[in-house]
């Protein structure tokens, strides 16, 4: 995972002098603060990445002599079919309107979107499908 971290920390030095130069070209602060974030952010996201690269054992992506049957075998569960991310983003939709319309959609909308999210994450956990 060296590499993927290596490159959000590329990123991160591309955006700080990016950033000098539209603060010293422009002297706005609003494109200044939003590109100081996205250092920020891939900063974060490259050192997470290379810390946690190093707590596991290496991947075959990461080696010169690796193989690709070196990387078969399961790699976790992926749900084939699920109506649930549709209501989330309905909700998430009304609790935004909400926002932007009257607080009283958003207070409609905000339980829709804790219902929604609750059964989106434990989908899983009753029925035909329970583990």
């Amino acid at each position: 995972m060296k590499v993927e971290g290596y490159l959000f920390l590329g990123c991160a030095v591309f955006f700080a002098v990016a950033d000098l130069v539209y603060w010293n070209l422009s002297h706005d602060p609003t494109g200044t603060t939003a590109l100081a974030l996205s250092v920020a952010l891939a900063f974060l996201i490259g050192f997470y990445v290379i810390f946690t690269g190093r707590r596991l054992p290496p991947r075959p992506e990461d080696s010169k002599q690796g193989e690709i049957y070196q990387g078969t075998g399961e790699l976790g569960f992926f749900s084939p079919h699920s109506w649930w991310p549709l209501f989330v983003s309905l909700a998430a939709a009304v609790s935004a309107l909400g926002v932007a319309l009257g607080w009283w959609l958003f207070f409609m909308g905000g339980p829709m979107l804790i219902l929604a999210t609750i059964g989106f994450v434990f989908e899983y956990y009753r029925g035909h499908y329970a583990h």
